[in-house]
């Protein structure tokens, strides 16, 4: 049976420090985790491309299948390294999100480090050539055949090199709509001429503000401008996520421009808020073929993951609030 849905992302073991509350050490993690949880918000019928190695408990794996996610496309791959698998995440005073320092943070909060975290480099402090390979990136020869044909696809942030295969991948097919969230370490302006040829298999593109504006630094400050160039090379779809502030929307075949605040809601862990986004895009649009549409899905999404803490938060919270929330941003997107 093919999944309606497939994710290609990053699996991790997640050590987290945040903004509130106890820290969570050696937890399931990645990218791919949170734009799950925020798709299967509205629907599980979803395919997981991703690697793991031989010492990925199993019961974590054991814990996504009973979920009922397919997990044909997650490969154990023998030479990946506990410390390939690891990430740290943690919050500052100023509520800032920081990959780095991981022993100060521990410090600052009067923790006792964990051993399994020694010896910890973030991803930016590892990748020196962004055209390297990471060998925790799902590669397109991971995926198998009966993941293949899916329809609605969507690539989480990893290297550029990963992502253009897994682009190729799926962005050929006729009926295929394929959504990427671009790695921001690539995000520069001396790599803009190829991404552009990547983005010719991409039907929505959702990139930070951050991501964007450092793409386009020193060219232009008018994030709609951006959009449109974005747009003149495949994407007709241009989601700009910008945190609390909520999203634009460029719909260049319709040439409309849409503002969306986010939905207001508690604040206890941003932590994946925007993969969490995705994963809601994505369902909305397979539901609704409808890009404003699709992202009030994404910003409900979001607004349930930043409650609480872990990728599948957004799915043990009161049954009917998403659709609630749904209702209540339809009455506020602007058209600009």
């Amino acid at each position: 049976m093919i999944p309606t849905f497939a994710v290609a992302g990053k699996l991790t073991r997640e050590y987290l420090l945040p903004p509130t509350g106890a820290p969570l050490l050696d937890t399931p993690g990645g990218n791919l985790l949170y734009v799950v949880g925020g798709l299967a918000v509205w629907d599980a019928s979803i395919g997981l491309i991703g690697r793991v190695n031989e010492a990925y408990p199993r019961a974590w794996l054991n814990g996504l299948e009973k979920r009922g996610f397919d997990m044909r496309g997650v490969r154990i791959h023998p030479e990946l390294t506990d410390a390939d698998l690891r990430s740290f995440v943690a919050y500052t005073d100023k509520n800032e999100r920081s990959h780095s320092s991981a022993v100060s943070h521990f410090t600052r909060r009067q923790l006792t480090f964990p051993k399994s975290l020694l010896g910890y480099q973030s991803p930016d402090e590892v990748r020196k050539n962004l055209r390297d390979t990471d060998p925790l990136s799902p590669a397109a020869l991971d995926v198998p055949k009966e993941i293949r044909d899916v329809r609605y696809i969507h690539i989480c942030p990893f290297d550029f090199t990963s992502q253009s295969q897994m682009v190729n991948l799926f962005g050929s097919g006729p009926d295929q709509t394929v959504t990427l969230d671009p790695d921001p370490l690539y995000m520069k302006p001396r790599f803009w001429r190829d991404l552009r040829i990547v983005l010719q298999g991409v039907t929505a593109f959702l990139p930070s503000e951050e991501e964007m504006r450092s793409l386009f630094w020193g060219e232009t400050n008018d994030l709609w401008e951006m959009a449109r160039r974005i747009s003149e090379h495949g994407p007709q779809i241009i989601v700009i996520k910008r945190g609390s502030l909520g999203q634009l929307l460029f719909n260049a075949e319709e040439n409309h421009r849409y503002e969306i605040p986010a939905y207001s809601s508690r604040v206890a862990d941003p932590t994946g808020a925007g993969d969490a986004f995705c994963g809601g895009f994505l369902a909305g649009f397979q539901k609704t073929n409808d890009p404003l549409l699709a992202v009030l899905y994404g910003n409900v999404s979001a607004s349930l993951k930043i409650e609480g803490t872990g990728p599948f938060y957004p799915l043990d919270v009161m049954p009917g609030l998403a659709e609630a929330r749904l209702g209540a941003l339809q009455e506020i997107a602007r058209q600009v």
